[in-house]
């Protein structure tokens, strides 16, 4: 699979050290990528993203700017027939995501959402859990996502709503709609919710609170926030019989580790099992060879545009609830 990289900022640079089987024709971005790995050395560079789409040779794009440039490129690529790894949220609202589901059909085009965070281990060993059956029936969901920022991010273009679409929530917190999705197989139809703007100078929020509720009566708690202080991310799924709880995802977020507690038929302290995950992350490896699988094999990527429309409708209701009107 020959790739082409657009866009080489932190995940772009991500996606060029873990391609697997893929090979790295050429990436573009408005300036060569500074701190050069090895993954990039020697490898062409155009400093126009339809140099690179026009590029006969490639026959995969991973598309890695920022949100508010997603749907030109994606669907340039499209009409150069490039099957497509787009990061999340895929879009800066979800008109443009509908518009690509469009396009990708007709051209019958591959496209995959990069949500690399249903790859990392110890999410993947809970989906095998949940599936199982060993928490029973699923009643809710908590899940706490945060950063601390750094000096100057009220003037990165996270913090501009016209390149970002939002804030908090459209940065990590689809990526806790997206997993509170997964693990339910439901969508949310009631959305209650608190967007606040509480440290950072900015237009865009930098808490998100959300209860989100599935026609079943599943609920999930979350809450995203860029005033953390110290990294951290939890996941905790409830179920009748059992329960699981995820701790970290490596790195600055702390090891990651996976907890299944197991109700016993006379309650009191349950027994529990840990697994503890420290090894490098390799989520992006194992989520391109993912989509390497369903390009080959012609079968549905496992993360579609179709998800990504979804959380993002969830996102745009909680904008517009909380007064935040980010795509007038």
């Amino acid at each position: 699979m020959n790739i082409g990289i657009i866009g080489l900022g932190l995940i772009g640079k991500k996606r060029a050290k873990y391609l697997g089987k893929g090979k790295l024709i050429a990436y573009a971005d408005i300036l060569p990528a500074s701190n050069i790995t090895k993954e990039l050395k020697n490898i062409p560079f155009y400093s126009n993203w339809k140099d690179l789409v026009n590029n006969k040779e490639i026959n995969l794009v991973i598309v890695a700017t920022p949100n508010n440039l997603i749907y030109e490129i994606s669907l340039e690529c499209i009409k150069a027939n490039k099957h497509l790894l787009i990061e999340k949220p895929a879009g800066i609202n979800s008109n443009e995501i509908l518009s690509l589901i469009k396009y990708s059909k007709e051209k019958n085009i591959k496209v995959h959402v990069g949500f690399n965070h249903r790859f990392h281990p110890s999410i993947l060993k809970a989906k095998e859990l949940v599936e199982q059956n060993k928490l029973g029936e699923l009643m809710f969901i908590r899940g706490l996502y945060g950063h601390g920022g750094r000096l100057g991010y009220e003037k990165e273009w996270r913090a501009n709503p016209k390149i970002s679409g939002g804030g908090e929530i459209i940065d990590q917190g689809c990526h806790l709609i997206d997993l509170s999705r997964w693990f339910f197989k439901s969508e949310f139809e009631t959305i209650q919710s608190s967007a606040k703007t509480y440290f950072w100078n900015m237009e865009v929020e930098d808490n998100g609170f959300m209860i989100l509720e599935t026609k079943n009566n599943q609920t999930a708690f979350l809450h995203v926030s860029c005033t953390e202080w110290k990294n951290m991310f939890s996941l905790e799924i409830y179920g009748k019989v059992g329960k699981l709880k995820i701790n970290g995802l490596g790195g600055s977020y702390g090891t990651e580790e996976l907890i299944y507690y197991k109700m016993l038929p006379e309650m009191g302290p349950p027994e529990s099992k840990k697994w503890i995950f420290d090894g490098e992350d390799l989520s992006w490896q194992k989520e391109i060879d993912d989509f390497y699988n369903s390009i080959l094999n012609d079968t549905e990527p496992s993360v579609t545009l179709y998800d990504a429309q979804r959380s993002l409708e969830v996102i745009e209701k909680i904008y517009k609830d909380n007064q935040y009107d980010y795509n007038s």
